[in-house]
This record gives C-alpha cells, sequence and structure tokens, in this order.
C-alpha cells in the first residue's frame, strides 16, 4: 500500500506541471480581460472549441497512460516503448487529421455555435490560430502519459515550466505588440499557446534522449507500424476519448447558452471558469495520481488495496481543496482583479465564484474515485457513468441557460449537480461492480 509519502512524491510534480500549464489559460484571459470584452468572450469560445478536440488525443494519451503503468508495475519495462512510440504515430497521425478537418470546417461551425457578429469574427480569428498547436499537444499528451505512467512525474513540472515562460513572454509580446514584434490582439494569444506547446515537445525529446535510459524501457527501438499495437491501445482509450471529448463539449453547451444571455455574461464566466481551472489543478493532480497507482497497484497484484489507496487519495484532495476555497472566499476581490480591472465586472462575477467554490469541495472527491475507475482498466465503465451523469448536467443548463436564461451564478450551480451525481455514480460502481481482475 502507497504511503502519504509516496502518494505526494507522484503528485506534487504532476501538481507543480499543472499549475504551471494552465499559466496559459490565466495569462490568456489577463492579457485579453485588458483587450476588451469581444477579446474575452472570443479566447473562451475559440479556447473551449480547441480543447474539445485536443481532448480526443488526451483521452487516447490516458489509455496509453494505463497501459505504461501497468506494465510497469508488472515490471515489464521493455514492453513500454512500442506502447510510447506506437502511440505517439496515432496521435500525430490525428493531429494532421483533425487540423485540416477543422480548418476547413472553422467558419461554418463556430457561425453554427455563435450568435454575436463580433464574437463570431474574433472566435474564428483566434481558433484558426490556435489549431496549429495540434501538431505539438498531440505528442505533448503521450509523453506526459509515458511519465506519469513510469512514475517519473518531476520532468512534467520542468515542462510546463519552460511552456509558461515562454507563453507569457510572448503573450505579452504578441497581444500588445511588445519587445518588437506586432501587435495581434486575440491571435496574438493564440500564435503564443502554439508556440508555447512547440517549445513543450523539443523539451520532452531532449530531456527522454538524454536523461531516460532508453534500452531499460524500450525506446530505443521505434520499429514498423504497428496496428495491433494502436488496437490494444485503443480498446482501452477508445472510450477515455469519447469520454474526455463529451466532458467538455458538454462545457461548450454551458458557454453556448451564456453567449446567448450577451457579451457581458459571457466575459463573467470566462473569468470565473478561469478561477475555477485552477482550483481544479490540486484536484487533477491527486486524480491523475490515482489513476496510475491503481494501475500499478492492480499490476503488482494489489487489487483488495485499491479503495482503501483511493479513500486514502481523496481525503488529501478534500482537504487541500478546503483551504483553496477559504482563501477564495476570504479574497474574492484580490483573485478576481487578476484577470479585470474593471470594477462592475468584478462585483458581478463574485455570486459565480462562490458557487463554483462549493461545486470544488465535491469536486476533490468526486475527480478522484471516477479516476480510480478509469486506473482499474475499465475505462467503459468509466464512459457509462459519465455520460449518465452529462445527461442530467445538458438537460439542466439549456433548461436554466437557454429556456429560463437565468443569471450566470444560478447557471454556474450545474457544476453542483454534476459533481454529486459523478461521487454518488462512482462510490456505488467501486462498492457493487466487479473490477478487481480486469486484464489490459
Amino acid at each position: 500500500m502507497y504511503t502519504n509519502k509516496e502518494i505526494w512524491r507522484v503528485t506534487y510534480p504532476i501538481f507543480l506541471g499543472l499549475l504551471a500549464q494552465n499559466v496559459i489559460n490565466v495569462t490568456d484571459t489577463a492579457f485579453l480581460g485588458r483587450v476588451g470584452e469581444v477579446a474575452l468572450g472570443a479566447a473562451a469560445m475559440g479556447g473551449l472549441l480547441y480543447i474539445c478536440v485536443y481532448t480526443i488525443a488526451f483521452g487516447f494519451s490516458v489509455g496509453s497512460q494505463i497501459l505504461i503503468a501497468r506494465r510497469n508495475g508488472e515490471g515489464n519495462y521493455r514492453a513500454v516503448g512500442p506502447i510510447m512510440w506506437q502511440g505517439t504515430t496515432f496521435s500525430f497521425g490525428m493531429a494532421v487529421c483533425l487540423l485540416i478537418l477543422m480548418y476547413f470546417s472553422a467558419a461554418p461551425l463556430i457561425r453554427l455555435l455563435i450568435t454575436s457578429d463580433s464574437i463570431y469574427g474574433a472566435t474564428y480569428e483566434f481558433f484558426t490560430w490556435r489549431i496549429w498547436g495540434f501538431l505539438f499537444a498531440f505528442v505533448n499528451v503521450m509523453f506526459r502519459g509515458l511519465y506519469i505512467g513510469i512514475t517519473r512525474t518531476k520532468v512534467l513540472t520542468m515542462n510546463a515550466v519552460v511552456m509558461a515562460l515562454v507563453n507569457v513572454v510572448l503573450d505579452y509580446a504578441l497581444v500588445f505588440g511588445e519587445l518588437g514584434l506586432p501587435e495581434m490582439g486575440v491571435r496574438g494569444a493564440a500564435l503564443a499557446s502554439v508556440i508555447a506547446e512547440a517549445s513543450s515537445l523539443l523539451f520532452f525529446l531532449l530531456y527522454t534522449y538524454y536523461k531516460v535510459d532508453l534500452k531499460k524501457y524500450g525506446l530505443n527501438r521505434f520499429g514498423q507500424f504497428d496496428l495491433s499495437m494502436v488496437l490494444r491501445i485503443l480498446r482501452i482509450s477508445c472510450f477515455t476519448m469519447v469520454q474526455y471529448f463529451l466532458a467538455m463539449a458538454i462545457w461548450f453547451v454551458f458557454f453556448m447558452a451564456l453567449e446567448r444571455l450577451g457579451q457581458r455574461q459571457l466575459a463573467v464566466a470566462n473569468i470565473v471558469r478561469s478561477v475555477y481551472v485552477v482550483l481544479l489543478i490540486p484536484v487533477q493532480a491527486l486524480s491523475t495520481t490515482a489513476n496510475t497507482l491503481v494501475s500499478n497497484l492492480i499490476g503488482a497484484g494489489g487489487s483488495s488495496g485499491v479503495v482503501t489507496l483511493l479513500h486514502k487519495i481523496s481525503r488529501m484532495s478534500f482537504l487541500i481543496m478546503v483551504v483553496c476555497v477559504g482563501l477564495c472566499v476570504a479574497f474574492p476581490g484580490s483573485i478576481l482583479s487578476v484577470y479585470t480591472n474593471e470594477e462592475a465586472l468584478l462585483v458581478e462575477s463574485v455570486s459565480a465564484l462562490y458557487v463554483v467554490c462549493g461545486a470544488m469541495l465535491i469536486a476533490s472527491l468526486a475527480n478522484v474515485y471516477f479516476n480510480g475507475i478509469s486506473g482499474t482498466g475499465n475505462t467503459q465503465a468509466a464512459l457509462v457513468l459519465e455520460v449518465f451523469v452529462q445527461v442530467f448536467y445538458a438537460l439542466y443548463i439549456i433548461v436554466v441557460g437557454m429556456v429560463i436564461q437565468a443569471s450566470v451564478d444560478v447557471c454556474f450551480t450545474t457544476e453542483v449537480i454534476y459533481y454529486v451525481l459523478m461521487l454518488g455514480s462512482s462510490l456505488i460502481y467501486l462498492k457493487k461492480a466487479k473490477w478487481q481482475n480486469k486484464k489490459i
């Protein structure tokens, strides 16, 4: 059984990595918040559309990560390399295909989703620059899966710091036209993110070549494309890919509802969402740890200790979130002022922030147990649970946001419902279902 110290040793580099990585989201929102409400809304809609597609690759990498962690737990280290390289080839192929598809379908797709002409134009401008990041991000997530799967997570922190620094500097330079570079506004924010992702990939390649025992993990030989290996990864990851895509697609439905309420409401929602994403960082880090440790534990023959491990990780997650929420409730103005200096916008965002804080206390438990299910290898069950929860989520936001057209803070109560249902269904599954001997 893993001790708290061992759990934290895996978690804290992931946490620091996610923290640095999310500087991209924070800085994009903070810089564009100074440009105007339309730019802020465009970053929200364009960024979410980008992430919806990106999560397909992320879901594939999670399936690879589960397989890598299982082989690592079994001590079959040389089997790691083939999973990594074959998965990377497939993921890059997806990136090329999706880039072409999104480039030519962007205009009609965004027009279908957005009613405001000004937000449509800025979103199209942002998105058609941002999608070039697929070429780098789809490979980056495979390296992330590799290092989490073999529990060498410190590299994620170093990588994310590099990416964050590149993004912050280029955001400042390209959004406002500083450091001798052209003023590009929303296009500048998108281009800065693409270059930051390219720098992340370069770092991963150099680190892996110089710091990893390539022979031990079977990374020294690429070999020919192995369709059977890709299909084995897909048998696990296909459910995760759909699951993550649906999770982000539901977020997009949420912002579509708010976009119809007006530019002001969309700006408020984007500010609060940015804080929400930061609050999720420790939860995501511990949830990722739960996923990989569960897979390693089962690989080592410790299925009986899985639920105890999840209880231990969830307690850590909840206590950390209590502290984070306490800071948000005590200093809402200071936190929100990072994103805008407009007083009225700050005041309108506070009540929605409080709702998100309540949801995050439940999320700190729900995400850990839910990711534990994926760690058992039963990604199909995780997808079924996700779809069950999202049906209620979608119905709620359509009624509250589009039919009733309630305020932003009321719309955010859908997050409370989402996490309550996720927590309940995950606990029922872990208690009642037969998952202990799942072979992958």
